[in-house]
């Protein structure tokens, strides 16, 4: 663990190295602590909101698992069900009921009470972003445990080439997973360090069990599987061999990072720079300052960047450009066609480009200040909420749904709730049975539109 100290830093004050004080760390400067989780250090900003917010959506996840598996044992009752359909369904709440056992004994390691958040506000904006979901990326447990060599071999060949000839020495892997590439990375290029960070305590805890050579059965459920039996499958995840030393896996938030400067030589940001939630612009300074004087930055994967503002969703050549401000001198470039979540289970596959570039530094930037999850007007509470036009649309909107759910009694038709709507001169005779329409076709398709945690 000593070698792993040497890298790290603060993520609340980033001012200060980390000590370990027994089970866990703390920073030697504003005395913030830091424990592990199942041997992980659990180095976020506000661990104890952090843990708080993962342990909600544990829940919110659980109890999805449990819906679906009492929705497909109601849908045994319909009449006239085929023999094969009805096998599927039990399949499928078996399936669903046993995932969550499983999801839940794995994780109860985050149900243990962390520490306290400090002041509300300060949780806040260092708050996770809501759209990285336990399972977000849980098909990516099994593509890098399960499913084969094809994928894993051709992301690990890219992130080689442009590795080069040079040694990685110390290596952080910013967005590692599930852990299969920077494993890959680990064992093929032997870094000095290896430390492998993420933001989502269930895929580094299914790395953390695979890469100490255990087997870990979960269940795999295929957007388009290939057979009935194929709608859920058991999978058993492993890997070759177990991953030994100087391999450190972190639970970190890259935008309030517990890196100190200076720390690595290598930078690896694999399908990671299109979608955190801070502007790449502002991010690429902070890869600078976590590697020393000529040490490296690899990225690997797509550009599919989906800020909400569209002057930062950038093309190739804007990230190049930006790579360049932030005090890199770019070298290796590829692009290549590569197969992407293939499952041999599922009919749905595809092949994704992806940009490979390497690029060195080559001088000192100042740092970006420190990223804010959410402004100071909510976070503070003591300036004025602004009046958006995005805000005074949906208060309007708010409004009129509100009126017309409270319309809802079991007794009014659609034509009913539309007289009254023209009664109240909310809507226009011809409007309002057409907005109506629209609006209740959405509720129930939102009703029946299954939901991913």
């Amino acid at each position: 663990m000593t070698d792993l100290l040497d890298l790290l830093q603060c993520p609340r004050c980033q001012a200060a190295p980390l000590a370990q004080a027994g089970e866990t760390f703390a920073c030697t400067a504003c005395a913030a602590q830091f424990p592990r989780v199942e041997d992980i250090p659990w180095l976020f900003a506000e661990p104890g909101a952090a843990a708080s917010e993962w342990r909600l959506r544990l829940e919110f996840l659980l109890q999805h698992l449990g819906a679906e598996a009492a929705r497909m044992r109601a849908e045994l009752d319909k009449p006239h069900l085929k023999p094969l359909t009805r096998t599927r369904l039990k399949l499928l709440a078996a399936a669903y009921q046993d995932q969550a056992r499983r999801l839940q004994a794995l994780l109860a390691p985050l149900v243990r009470e962390v520490h306290t958040a400090r002041e509300t506000h300060l949780a806040l904006r260092t708050r996770l972003p809501q759209s990285q979901g336990l399972a977000a990326y849980y098909a990516n447990i099994h593509r890098d445990w399960a499913w084969g060599a094809e994928e894993n071999a051709a992301s690990c060949a890219e992130v080689e080439a442009a590795l080069g000839e040079r040694p990685p020495g110390r290596t952080l892997i910013l967005g590692a997973g599930a852990g299969r590439l920077a494993y890959d990375i680990h064992l093929r290029c032997a870094p000095r360090v290896t430390v492998a960070a993420d933001i989502n305590p269930l895929l580094l805890l299914v790395a953390r069990k695979v890469l100490a050579g255990e087997k870990l059965a979960l269940y795999e459920f295929p957007i388009a599987p290939r057979s009935a039996e194929a709608h859920a499958v058991l999978r058993t995840l492993s890997a070759e061999r177990p991953v030994g030393e100087r391999f450190h896996l972190v639970f970190a938030d890259a935008l309030h990072a517990p890196f100190a400067a200076e720390a690595f030589d290598t930078v690896i940001t694999p399908w990671f720079i299109d979608i955190i939630a801070e502007d790449f612009a502002r991010f690429a300074p902070r890869v600078n300052r976590w590697l020393r004087p000529g040490g490296r930055w690899v990225n690997f994967g797509s550009l599919a960047f989906a800020q909400a503002d569209a002057a930062a969703c950038y093309s190739l050549e804007e990230v190049e450009e930006l790579v360049s401000d932030a005090g890199f001198a770019l070298g290796h470039r590829r692009e290549a066609s590569l197969p992407y979540m293939r499952s041999p289970a599922s009919r749905h596959a595809r092949v994704e480009s992806v940009v490979t570039f390497a690029a060195d530094k080559v001088r000192q930037v100042a740092a970006p200040p420190a990223f804010e999850a959410l402004p100071e007007w909510i976070t503070l509470g003591t300036e004025p909420v602004p009046l958006t036009p995005a805000f005074q649309a949906t208060a309007l909107s708010t409004r009129i749904h509100g009126f017309i759910m409270s319309l809802i009694d079991g007794r009014r038709s659609l034509r009913d709730m539309a007289a009254i709507m023209v009664e109240q001169r909310l809507m226009t005779a011809e409007d309002a049975e057409t907005a109506l329409r629209g609006f209740f076709i959405k509720m129930y398709e939102d009703s029946r539109r299954r939901m991913d945690y």
